[in-house]
């Protein structure tokens, strides 16, 4: 782990996160999408699709990748890449859930 921790924010219960979809969050200047996948996992990335704008949010997460619900687009949830050549990466965030269930989220 380095030296510089990222601080976390407590965003919702992980039981508001609805399997394979996302929600939008304001947290600070920084308007996020968060998902959770059906096996579980909890991610974070930024709300807008370089490619329109589209609102990320309002796309689903598939596997590992989270779909802009606008042109399909699919983002590495973990890395931000973009499985479209020329197109620029998302912002992503560390996430963890904690053991009361509660999502925390690194800005």
């Amino acid at each position: 782990m380095s030296s510089t921790t990222i601080p976390l924010t407590t965003v919702c219960p992980v039981g508001d996160l609805p399997e394979g979809l996302g929600r939008a969050f304001q947290i600070g200047k920084e308007r996020i999408a968060i998902f959770r996948s059906r096996s579980g996992k909890v991610f974070a990335v930024a709300n807008r699709c370089p490619h329109r704008g589209g609102p990320l949010a309002d796309g689903m997460i598939v596997g590992n990748q989270v779909v802009c619900p606008l042109h399909a687009f699919r983002f590495d949830a973990d890395s931000g890449t973009c499985d479209q050549a020329g197109i620029c990466a998302i912002v992503t965030y560390p996430v963890e859930v904690t053991t009361e269930g509660l999502v925390r989220v690194g800005i």
